[in-house]
């Protein structure tokens, strides 16, 4: 019995020795709203070394010594941040311990708060230089608290992170609190970090959108609050100046390595700063025609403009997916006018999802009727892109970039891709997209897609000729021999997500279409936009051209839309009926939608049929919540948000095959999506545009 006692003693003893293992920094912040994200392998590394398990109350729980204060203390997620980032001050800013500050007291008369770590003056010890701030998962709170701790105790510095997000800034005034790029190190003066030159590769290696997490839609947001609310301009308007004005100086930095970025707050004063920025959007201008006016001059007032210039500036808008800039106008439009229309900016993944279904090729001829931000064209220009530079051999590149294109290139931009759009707003932003993506030329028109019957008045007028004229001549030609009334065109290729709300009741327009009548044949009084958008895209497409369209999930299903699906099937091939979650178009609307994939009826690409197979999908996971933020995909083993390969979040969908790349460098490629499971139906019914 005691040798059984002491083998049951040692089991016990084996099994406690189990439990108590080292504990992982991705193991602590797993499922938490902390990250380790933006500190070096060296600084996990050295936290991570430290970290011992002691027995409280029955449970294993993680201590670590403290840096700073040299006493064990439960290592929270919070504390885990803060010593990490004690780590960075010590290490990379050469803080000395003397001048680092733990639990601070701030006083607000009465009342003491406590700030997480205190930088004193290096003259003046009792003074506060920089204070930073962990405790708030979420910015906005986070920020408030720390913007009140400067203000308090005139710390001219701040500094916000959860170790996935870093905010610095510097302390004007207590109404505004300029971004800087970073805090200065124990050797440097701040005027040091603000004044300094900075270079695209800089930008790059800093870029705020990639290395934080931040997206510009919530760095919009802040400014807005900020600055833009009390500063009585049109905010979309003068963010679009100032994006307009970045993009053209990321590029000129982009293609001449010795030239330093202008869109930066060096030091300047605030009428220095707003005459420098004037210039480049100026310059701007001049570059890419026809999005601004020549007259139109930035109207935010200089300290106005000081602000947002040092909000920006560390963000590389060029960033390959179109996400950055197009989270940002999404944000804008819809504040401005989008939503009373029933227009919503399409997910980029859903339009990503519809290129590789519709798989375009360097020959189609392609338009985007109810354009939007370009998204389906611009997305249709990056995957043919990728085409020709894979067939001559050359690396594939990034999709949205400042470098330079090949010929090939530009010249399908210029003479294939077309854009149309009612919503001058819209229009403006595509046109900026594709002149940018196109080098100079765009084909993006401000026209009533289905009001064509007035397309002969419009295109005469002095300044719509300026602008869109060299454009509207491209798409003349593509009219069939004997047509003129722009009524029917020759594309190879239509994707759409029209207005589905509101109805059309002008007579005038109803009358040009056959789905304008009823099921007995009479002409109605009112029918919906996107009824009427299904005939005039088809109308655009020449025989065995393709169309993808985004749909109210009503039109498929409802009795009385039969005599719509009858119109389609007379004229069409049923390729594919895509089902969106309810949550794709959210905050916007929850309406559920579908997206159509068809082929007109043609003896040679697609010869008509009786009988055939149609290929049905629903999407399963939602790739936002209910409040309509996006679900970002996270790494199974870590917890942690997957990046890409080119280091932004991932929404989590399954529209079409998602891969990413692990910490250490591995590619996790996930199961194949909606668009694969596609092309294999394609292929095996040998559908044209596949072969």
């Amino acid at each position: 019995m005691k040798v059984a006692l002491k083998i049951i003693t040692g089991l016990r003893c084996l099994l406690v020795l189990q439990e108590v293992k080292e504990m992982t920094l991705n193991e602590l912040f797993k499922n938490t709203n902390y990250d380790d994200t933006l500190f070096s392998n060296e600084a996990r590394y050295a936290i991570e070394s430290a970290i011992f398990i002691k027995n409280n109350r029955g449970k294993n729980v993680p201590y670590i010594t403290c840096i700073s204060r040299k006493k064990q203390i439960k290592l929270t997620p919070e504390e885990a941040v803060r010593q990490l980032y004690l780590y960075k001050l010590i290490h990379d800013y050469g803080y000395p311990e003397s001048r680092l500050e733990l639990e601070a007291p701030i006083h607000f008369g009465r009342e003491i708060k406590r700030a997480d770590i205190v930088i004193t003056d290096k003259d003046r010890p009792m003074v506060p230089y920089i204070i930073v701030e962990l405790k708030k998962p979420k910015l906005t709170n986070g920020k408030e608290q720390l913007k009140s701790y400067c203000n308090a105790t005139g710390a001219p510095i701040g500094v916000w992170t959860n170790g996935e997000q870093v905010s610095c800034y510097n302390r004007k005034d207590p109404n505004f609190f300029e971004a800087i790029s970073d805090i200065p190190k124990a050797t440097q003066k701040l005027s040091d970090i603000v004044g300094e030159h900075r270079d695209y590769a800089w930008l790059i290696a800093h870029d705020k959108i990639m290395h934080e997490k931040r997206s510009l839609r919530a760095l919009i947001k802040e400014m807005e609050d900020e600055v833009l609310a009390s500063a009585g301009v049109d905010s979309f308007e003068e963010i679009f100046k100032l994006i307009f004005a970045k993009l053209y100086d990321e590029l000129i930095c982009a293609n001449d390595v010795t030239t330093y970025l202008q869109f930066r707050n060096n030091g300047n004063t605030d009428f220095e700063l707003k005459e420098k920025i004037q210039s480049l959007f100026d310059d701007a201008k001049k570059k890419w025609e026809g999005v601004f006016s020549d007259e139109s001059k930035i109207l935010l007032s200089p300290s106005h403009l000081a602000v947002c210039v040092s909000t920006l500036q560390d963000i590389k808008l060029f960033n390959n997916n179109l996400d950055v800039v197009d989270d940002a106008f999404e944000y804008l439009m819809s504040k401005a006018q989008k939503g009373e229309k029933g227009q919503y900016f399409t997910p980029r993944y859903v339009i990503d999802m519809c290129v590789k279904m519709m798989n375009p090729s360097a020959s189609d001829k392609i338009i985007d009727t109810a354009c939007g931000s370009s998204g389906f064209t611009v997305h249709s220009i990056f995957k043919v892109w990728k085409d020709i530079r894979r067939e001559k051999g050359l690396p594939e590149g990034e999709g949205f970039t400042a470098a330079q294109r090949i010929p090939e290139e530009t010249n399908f931009v210029r003479d294939n891709v077309f854009a149309i759009d009612f919503d001058e707003k819209t229009v403006r932003v595509a046109r900026t997209l594709n002149l940018i993506a196109g080098d100079g030329q765009t084909n993006v028109l401000h026209l009533n897609t289905l009001d064509y019957c007035r397309w002969g008045e419009i295109t005469k007028q002095e300044d719509w000729i300026d602008t869109y004229n060299e454009g509207f001549k491209k798409l003349k030609k593509l009219q069939p021999k004997g047509v003129n009334d722009y009524s029917q065109f020759q594309f190879n290729l239509v994707m759409a997500n029209p207005p589905f709300a509101g109805d059309i009741k002008e007579n005038t327009i109803i009358s040009r279409y056959e789905l304008g009548k009823n099921s007995a044949g009479k002409w109605q009084n009112k029918v919906g936009r996107d009824i009427l958008f299904i005939e005039r895209n088809l109308n655009f497409l020449k025989p065995g051209g393709r169309m993808a369209i985004v749909l109210p999930q009503g039109r498929f299903n409802n009795s009385s839309d039969k005599t719509i699906r009858q119109f389609i099937v007379e004229r069409c091939r049923i390729l594919a009926v895509v089902g969106l979650h309810g949550n794709v178009f959210k905050p916007h609307t929850g309406t559920k939608t579908s997206v159509l994939f068809v082929q007109k009826w043609d003896e040679e690409l697609c010869p008509k049929k009786e009988d055939y197979p149609i290929f049905f999908a629903t999407m399963q996971k939602p790739s936002k919540d209910n409040s309509g933020d996006k679900i970002y995909l996270k790494d199974s083993e870590t917890g942690v948000n997957a990046l890409d390969e080119h280091g932004h979040l991932i929404v989590d969908h399954d529209l079409y095959q998602l891969s990413y790349k692990k910490q250490d460098g591995t590619k996790v490629t996930l199961e194949p999506g909606i668009a694969e499971a596609f092309a294999e139906f394609a292929k095996k019914e040998r559908l044209s545009f596949f072969q």
